[in-house]
């Protein structure tokens, strides 16, 4: 066992072995499942994604209109439910909140399933039903973007709202709306951006608790039960492959950069 596993070569030859099996995504076989750990995590890996983008769809369709309207009605009690509603909603614990929808909706109400992403008998691309089986999940790990995201959008469209630039577009006799979405809301989107980087991670690393309270079958869920199995290259793998999904979505951030603010460009 120790030959095979290189347990009697020195560390930093051992090291070196590993990282170029680590560079191959060779992190051995799972010890539970006698299989390739990457290829374990791979198959899981488009369920999880499939909720963090939901979620993070959510999280900009919801949060940012929050925020600017947070902003465009300052002082009014428009604003001020939204700024109490977005501090509570980011103080509710996620797995708390799950059980509280599952117990509303699939129980007392009985309008969507509370677990797994497709009812069984169901044909695989019937998209209603997975639709119905992600909707409370999605909502549930997306909670706290919206509540960062309309947080954020406040502070910045009441910055940007006070700018010379702003005041010169409504002296032209634009539009107040058009003023506030091609003026105002792009230039407040770029710290919006900023908070994107590491979203991806993010939100895969919090699917975690998500995918345990909704039976969700991700890569949360299969790395936890890794952990409590303590397969150890299954848990190598997922975390390898999080921090890949990590310097992804910090290059991703770059090109949106570009895309919000033309005074950046990509070389």
């Amino acid at each position: 066992m120790r030959d095979a596993y290189h347990l009697d070569d020195p560390l930093p030859q051992q090291y070196i072995q590993w990282l170029w099996r680590a560079l191959q995504l060779d992190f051995g076989n799972s010890i539970l499942y006698h299989r390739n750990a990457a290829t374990l995590i791979f198959e899981r890996m488009p369920n999880t994604l499939q909720l963090a983008f939901a979620a993070l769809f959510l999280q900009l369709v919801i949060g940012v209109p929050l925020g600017v309207i947070a902003a465009l009605k300052r002082g009014t009690w428009v604003d001020w439910i939204i700024r109490v509603g977005s501090v509570a909603f980011h103080a509710i614990p996620p797995f708390w909140f799950g059980l509280v929808v599952i117990i509303l909706f699939s129980v007392q109400l009985r309008i969507l399933p509370s677990q797994g992403m497709l009812t069984i008998g169901k044909d695989q691309w019937d998209i209603v039903d997975r639709l119905r089986h992600l909707l409370m999940p999605a909502f549930v790990l997306a909670l706290a973007g919206i509540a960062n995201y309309s947080r954020i959008l406040r502070t910045e469209t009441l910055d940007v709202i006070q700018q010379d630039f702003i005041r010169t577009a409504r002296a032209k006799g634009l539009r107040e709306r058009t003023v506030t979405a091609v003026h105002a809301l792009r230039n407040a989107l770029i710290p919006v951006v900023t908070a994107l980087g590491g979203i991806l991670a993010g939100l895969v690393s919090g699917a975690v608790v998500i995918e345990q309270v909704f039976t969700w079958p991700g890569l949360g869920q299969f790395t936890f039960q890794a952990a409590v199995a303590k397969d150890y290259p299954v848990i190598m793998a997922g975390v390898m492959i999080s921090s890949f999904l990590l310097v992804i979505s910090y290059l991703i951030r770059d090109v949106v950069y570009a895309l919000v603010d033309p005074r950046i460009k990509v070389s």
